[in-house]
């Protein structure tokens, strides 16, 4: 299914964009060096229900989990990339945590993720793949507008990810968002130009480069959910909703305060 929203739609999306952006923004600057995993997913589901909105995850009980996720935030801990079972794990000074959340507020669903490094003790290479997924996904957006074609943004943030030497992998990728959390259309994380669904204002993306330092190959945690790199390497993932507008695109899920 792939929804192209009204004006208020979008209106209603913009609200819930901010609210995904906020929360994601409150927990980096409240998690330090100690905090437990399970901590974050009860300050998640406290600022959720606050706002009156509902987790996409709780009940998610896709064909390649094993579901329900029963959690609120997906929380990634240095080889953890993507949907990171929260667990009893405190952070350590150094460790590379990927936060990655999706709600629904007034019946529009946002979805949104960050990597950052818990306390002072950075590596260089960490810092450059998060850099570099940041760059990949602006490459994206800058190529999202009414009449580009998927692939497009696809090639976009191939073409940055593989400059910086990484392995890109094509089982998960971006996707359309709108009434529910995943819808199509898939946008991959490497792609040819010209090819797949022509983007319409009105439109919602979400739209997610995300790698492994030095391999493409996923494994999965025991836990039935946790996907992790093959080698044990680290990871990074960014990830932002955007609306196809008439002239371009608008990130939706920025934080409304100070950028993190």
């Amino acid at each position: 299914m792939i929804e192209i929203l009204t004006a208020s739609e979008v209106e209603r999306a913009r609200e819930t964009g901010r609210l995904v952006g906020n929360i994601l923004n409150t927990l980096k600057h409240r998690v330090q060096v100690g905090t437990n995993l399970l901590e974050i997913d009860a300050w998640t589901k406290e600022m959720i229900e606050e706002a009156g909105a509902e987790s996409c995850y709780v009940d998610y009980a896709p064909s390649f989990g094993s579901g329900p996720f029963g959690h609120y935030i997906c929380t990634g801990v240095n080889d953890a990339v993507l949907h990171g079972l929260p667990r009893d794990y405190q952070l350590a000074d150094g460790d590379l945590l990927t936060l990655d959340l999706a709600v629904t507020l007034k019946g529009i669903a946002s979805d949104a993720a960050i990597s950052f490094i818990v306390g002072t003790a950075a590596r260089a290479e960490d810092l450059k793949m998060i850099e570099t997924t940041q760059r990949a996904l602006d490459a994206a957006i800058a190529q999202a507008r009414p009449g580009a074609k998927v692939g497009d943004l696809s090639f976009a943030i191939g073409s940055v990810l593989t400059a910086e030497g990484y392995k890109v992998n094509m089982e998960f990728g971006g996707h359309g968002i709108g009434s529910t959390m995943h819808q199509d259309p898939h946008v991959s994380n490497d792609g040819r130009q010209g090819r797949g669904y022509t983007l319409r204002p009105g439109l919602l993306l979400a739209i997610e480069p995300w790698v492994m330092a030095d391999t493409n190959k996923l494994v999965t945690d025991g836990d039935g959910w946790t996907l992790r790199s093959a080698t044990g390497c680290r990871t990074a993932h960014t990830e932002h909703t955007i609306a196809i507008t008439e002239t371009g695109a608008e990130i939706l899920t920025l934080p409304s305060g100070p950028l993190a």
